[in-house]
């Protein structure tokens, strides 16, 4: 019998797996930000008529949060690039409150 291991990623990446316990894309079209000295908050919301429901949260440090931003950034190029400019959604002109 061999000793066989298995394949490992290409060298320079990594291999990422997605956790069992995270679902499927989710639909976000809103978005909540926050932040203290320490850490960004992002909550994605899914609005609809008077009622939503969080989609997903992220907490992460400063210096991540500034490498999003540019990520997105370039991406949005890219993108306005190939398929023309985006224009921006209009705001949410109400308050939007949690329940417990």
């Amino acid at each position: 019998m061999t000793n066989q291991k298995p394949p490992s990623a290409p060298a320079g990446r990594q291999e990422i797996k997605i956790a069992d316990n995270i679902p499927g894309a989710e639909y976000a079209n809103a978005m909540q930000a926050n932040h203290n000295k320490d850490e960004f908050q992002i909550m994605f919301l899914n609005i609809m008529g008077a009622s939503g429901k969080v989609t997903g949260k992220i907490i992460t440090n400063p210096g991540h949060f500034k490498r999003m931003i540019a990520a997105m950034a370039d991406n949005l190029k890219k993108y306005e690039e190939k398929f023309g400019e985006v224009k921006e959604s209009a705001s949410l002109d109400k308050e939007i409150g949690f329940k417990g």
